[in-house]
């Protein structure tokens, strides 16, 4: 049994009939007999007596139509109440970004203006040193960026994004089935985003992890850019799953162990003001 099920009995109730309850619901004739039948079939009792004059609600129906528009009555107080909390649910709330940790801001946003049209979202870039002060000063909100780059201390972290990456080259062969190592990775992955990024971020800190030195010889602040570079064989470049999967004519290798993750966190205050609360509810 659902909303419009209990919607549609009440329209033929009041209409008189199924041909003006459709024009009511805005549907045809036979969808709303569908639904009666339907819900009666639930039921297991006919609301409705149908000859070819009239129709007329049998014992049962007159029993079920007041329940069904108390029914009624209750979901559109609960949609009023749900709404009502949106609209007063206001404030701007402040978000740093370290570059490129978050790719695909509007998705988040957009439903956030949706639920909670009261609340303002500011959004800043910023590298990781910028991010961090940011933070510890309250000028920022919520900082998104590459786990471990802001300050923990009275803080928390949630995450918002976390996967594999992977060593991006331009051709395949026998070896692409093969992990490769990070030590393997380091002649290769020499096109890169700039210090600060935060897929750069997290390369780097796998190749210190395994104490292996490499040198960048491009740097780039966009993955298009990037696989442009690894397309025309000038080296290879470590992305995340999600975006070496925007780019089908290269080929990604999997780490052996031990490899970079694109692990991603939203860092704030430990009590939230609502405004603040629901930009996260949103986020994560």
């Amino acid at each position: 049994m659902d909303l419009r099920q209990l919607e549609t009995v009440v329209a033929v109730a009041e209409e008189g009939g199924f041909t003006a309850a459709a024009r009511r619901l805005h549907t045809v004739q036979s969808t709303v007999s569908t639904v009666v039948r339907a819900l009666e079939r639930d039921l297991g009792a006919e609301l409705f007596e149908r000859n070819t004059h009239r129709v007329a609600l049998t014992p049962a129906g007159k029993a079920f139509l007041p329940a069904a528009r108390t029914a009624l009555e209750a979901a559109s107080q609960a949609r009023a109440t749900v709404d009502r909390a949106r609209w007063q649910v206001t404030g701007e709330v402040r978000i740093g970004v370290m570059p490129g940790a978050w790719p695909e801001p509007h998705r988040a946003l957009s439903a956030l203006r949706r639920d909670y049209p009261g609340v303002r979202v500011l959004v800043r870039t910023a590298p990781p040193h910028q991010l961090r002060e940011a933070v510890v000063t309250s000028t920022v909100d919520i900082v998104v960026a590459v786990a471990g780059c802001a300050p923990s201390d009275g803080l928390v972290s949630r995450p918002v994004r976390r996967e594999e990456m992977v060593l991006v080259t331009a051709a395949g062969d026998g070896a692409a089935e093969r992990p490769v190592s990070a030590a393997e990775a380091a002649g290769t992955a020499v096109v890169d985003f700039a210090p600060g990024w935060a897929i750069r971020e997290a390369t780097d800190r796998t190749f210190q992890s395994a104490r292996v030195r490499r040198t960048v010889v491009h740097e780039v602040t966009d993955a298009p850019s990037a696989a442009e570079l690894v397309r025309h064989d000038l080296g290879g470049c470590v992305l995340p799953v999600s975006v070496a999967a925007q780019f089908p004519d290269l080929t990604g290798r999997r780490f052996a162990r031990g490899g970079p993750a694109w692990h991603i966190t939203a860092t704030h205050a430990r009590d939230p003001r609502p405004a603040v609360a629901a930009v996260l509810r949103h986020l994560v």
